[in-house]
């Protein structure tokens, strides 16, 4: 036994291993018609001959609409016998916010894996919005260290954004995203189709996803959605179509390219707009969605930018102008509520941005429409001008309806949602 002491007793060794991720994102229509082969060959990509079982779990805002995949699903496994195994039929589960608040969903969903023999070689499959993907992505990469996921995006956020992602998340003590893996899926398999059944509200707030990538990285991609935001507005197929294709492709490049695919740095570019969307998302009980509340923080921070001398005066008009012809509104008086102290609430989502990333604080703003800049302080005053004046263009446009600063759905203008509209739009994981 070496009794000495000292540094001549260290051994250091290091170990240094790559892992290289692949997935395939497709779009389709059709996903689960029998005569579209993309899941099965998704499911066979590396095992052909082999009969895969899945557990599927649907979004329950999708049941019962005009693009039910519960029994298209059956049916489809049904036509495809010889390559998939249902082990039992396909589960609803919340959608939006709701499923993200009780961690007894993620628990359940690891029951059920556990009851029906799920192993790493078997598949669970997600339809719906993000925040489903969200939940049962979490519960499929902490089974077993990992089963395989598979994501059925089925809203516009999600299949432009979050569903070609690396992350899953819920909540936990009212903190977003507290509990969550980096865990790159099997496959992200896109059907357009589901789009149609979306509630306006939801279809239009998921461009606002678009829109960020755009100023961050891409001025001819922003600049196309100016030119095309009526279009986008009245869902015109081609261009809703090329809008989220597009944007998809950006935060591919962005999360393959980036240097830092699972966030071990402070810099998180993609979420640009997202400091103060996160904290008025919790400000109004989620009331305000999160592509709404990503708009409003677009916004914010494109004049923020032009108040810090890095964007040039007159390109913060043209950011709210796009996402104003998109129909997002801009304004929602949770934004100058003050906390118990006085002071501004909304700038307690910069140190909840900072606490939920670690390292020192940065923020994305923008130098150029088309490119991001990294800052690492924040100027309170200059926010509470940059909120004066979202609040200034909302009275001016006539949409300040005021309303309840707890975040009241009864009066907040367009942000409203009513009868078939009530299902929640996806979230997206920080």
């Amino acid at each position: 036994m070496d009794q000495r002491l000292g540094p001549e007793a260290t051994a250091l060794y290091w170990q240094r291993f790559s892992v290289p991720y692949e997935f395939p994102v497709a779009f389709t229509r059709g996903l689960f018609r029998p005569e579209n082969l993309l899941l099965v060959d998704a499911l066979a990509r590396r095992e052909p001959d082999k009969r895969h079982r899945c557990l599927f779990y649907i979004d329950d805002g999708l049941a019962g609409g005009e693009h039910d995949p519960a029994a298209a699903i059956e049916a489809y496994a049904d036509a495809h016998d010889d390559r998939i195994e249902l082990v039992d039929a396909p589960t609803l589960i919340p959608g939006g916010e709701r499923i993200k608040r009780e961690l007894t969903w993620i628990e359940g969903i690891q029951d059920t894996i556990h009851r029906l023999g799920i192993d790493r070689h078997s598949y669970v499959v997600a339809v719906g919005g993000g925040a489903v993907l969200d939940a049962v992505g979490l519960a499929a990469a902490t089974a077993h260290r990992g089963v395989r996921h598979v994501r059925a995006p089925t809203t516009v956020l999600a299949q432009a954004d979050s569903g070609v992602g690396v992350k899953n998340a819920v909540n936990l003590n009212n903190v977003k995203n507290f509990v969550g893996t980096f865990a790159p899926p099997w496959a992200v398999l896109n059907d357009l189709d589901f789009l149609h059944g979306l509630p306006r509200r939801d279809r239009i707030s998921g461009i606002a996803e678009a829109v960020k990538v755009g100023l961050i990285r891409d001025r001819a991609f922003f600049e196309w959605l100016e030119t095309n935001a009526a279009a986008l507005a009245g869902f015109e197929p081609t261009a809703e179509e090329h809008m989220i294709r597009r944007c998809a492709e950006l935060h591919m490049h962005q999360i393959a390219h980036g240097g830092d695919p699972f966030e071990l740095g402070s810099a998180r570019p993609l979420d640009y707009g997202h400091w103060s969307a996160h904290k008025l998302e919790a400000l109004t009980r989620n009331h305000v969605r999160h592509g709404e509340a990503v708009a409003i923080g677009l916004a914010l921070d494109a004049r923020y930018s032009v108040l810090a001398g890095l964007l040039p005066e007159g390109d913060e008009e043209r950011v709210a102008g796009v996402l104003e012809r998109l129909g997002l509104r801009l304004w929602h008086p949770a934004l100058v509520r003050p906390d118990a102290a006085g002071a501004l609430s909304l700038l307690v989502g910069l140190r909840e941005f900072q606490e939920h990333l670690g390292g020192e604080l940065t923020v994305t703003l923008l130098r150029e429409l088309g490119v991001g800049v990294e800052v690492h302080a924040i100027d309170a005053d200059l926010v509470r001008q940059s909120l004066e004046w979202l609040r200034a263009r909302d009275e001016a446009r006539g949409d300040g309806t005021g309303g309840d600063e707890a975040g009241d759905e009864r009066d907040i203008g367009p942000w409203v949602a009513t009868g078939a509209e009530s299902r929640g739009e996806a979230d997206e994981t920080v």
